[in-house]
């Protein structure tokens, strides 16, 4: 039986979780000082920026914390991104929901827990930015603001990160075409870069110091401009009789 709550759009969300291509990244230091801070703040020995799949918490940056995932059925984290408001658990062994779970009841002793979800502009909650301490608290307004300004951080880092990746696709179609020269199937135009199409006179003396001659090859010569077949000579005509010459006198 599962043991967690699942998101309203949950195949929306984890589609807009592949499309950052996140998952399994190596660690980058934005996100590590953003954990950083989070820590500093909330007074926490620990801090994660969490990511959810299908089946697992993936740990993008982590302090405190060795593994690098755990399954989803075990995260406090599965439960915050069920919603966009922060989830506040000040003592683990008063709630419900937690109080059996593994890492309450051994390592690392979880017992307050408070996180952000990553909410990105289309609404979905992708995971947290979360803080845990092994002892009850009562975190403070200023702490959890700060907390929610952190996550909206993180979702700035995974809007340039995508952001980079489309613009690495682009230029990489653009060398595609660039490599392809799409050219028109009627008048032979090139099409560049920037959609502008020319013919390939000029668009060979844009990127070379070329210079044309033409001419006409022999297939295009023999389909524009036959040579009709030498016609047999005709015969001579036979020369007209001489008139009769006319009287001398009447």
């Amino acid at each position: 039986m599962r043991g967690y709550p699942i998101p309203s759009r949950e195949v929306e969300r984890l589609e807009a979780l592949r499309a950052y291509q996140i998952l399994d990244s190596a660690p980058e230091q934005a996100y590590d000082d953003l954990v950083e801070i989070a820590s500093v703040i909330c007074e926490t020995p620990m801090a994660l920026i969490t990511l959810i799949d299908d089946h697992r918490q993936w740990f993008k940056a982590r302090r405190g914390l060795a593994v690098e995932s755990t399954p989803r059925e075990h995260a406090f984290c599965a439960h915050a991104i069920v919603d966009t408001q922060l989830l506040v658990v000040p003592d683990a062994h008063e709630d419900a929901r937690f109080v059996s779970n593994p890492f309450v009841a051994g390592e690392p002793n979880i017992r307050f827990y408070a996180g952000a979800p990553l909410v990105t502009p289309d609404g979905h909650s992708l995971g947290t930015i979360c803080v845990i301490d092994s002892v009850p608290r009562e975190p403070t307004s200023l702490q959890l603001s700060a907390l929610q300004a952190l996550s909206r951080l993180v979702v700035e880092q995974l809007e340039l990160r995508r952001a980079a990746a489309q613009l690495a696709s682009a230029l990489q179609r653009e060398r595609t075409l660039v490599g392809l020269l799409p050219i028109c199937a009627y008048c032979k135009s090139i099409r560049d870069g920037q959609e502008y199409w020319s013919s390939v006179e000029q668009y060979l003396r844009d990127r070379a110091p070329v210079e044309f001659t033409h001419g006409i090859c022999p297939k295009c010569e023999a389909q524009h401009f036959p040579k009709p077949d030498a016609p047999d000579a005709p015969d001579a005509p036979d020369a007209p009789d001489a008139p009769d010459a006319p009287n001398a006198a009447p």
